[in-house]
């Protein structure tokens, strides 16, 4: 599992059948950053993500890769890699505060 954060939405009117009425969003990996321990990065990286949880743009999700993707009720039909399982109240490391989704805006570095 990665802590990720939806910076989109992707549109598809062309795909397999299993995927029709599934909603794919962007996600973008963070991880805490290694010198402060106090904030989170990202890692530059993005993948396409199915959303079963009703995610959104700006949002702080954790995703599973791989074929653990398939293990949920929802997705274990899907020709998937990645899939939202989570989305992320709190973020604590080091005993410290890192995110919380009441008092702060996610933004990209």
């Amino acid at each position: 599992m990665f802590i990720a954060l939806v910076t989109g939405s992707i549109v598809a009117t062309q795909k397999t059948s299993t995927m029709t009425g599934h909603k794919l969003l962007i996600v973008e990996p963070y991880r805490l950053d290694e010198k402060k321990r106090t904030q989170l990065i990202t890692t530059g990286r993005t993948f396409i993500a199915v959303d079963t949880l009703g995610a959104g743009e700006g949002q702080f999700v954790l995703v599973t890769q791989g074929s653990s993707a398939r293990m949920t009720p929802e997705t274990k039909a899907l020709p998937i890699d990645a899939v939202i399982i989570g989305l992320i109240d709190t973020i604590q490391a080091n005993g410290k505060e890192v995110f919380n989704r009441d008092t702060v805006t996610p933004t990209a570095d």
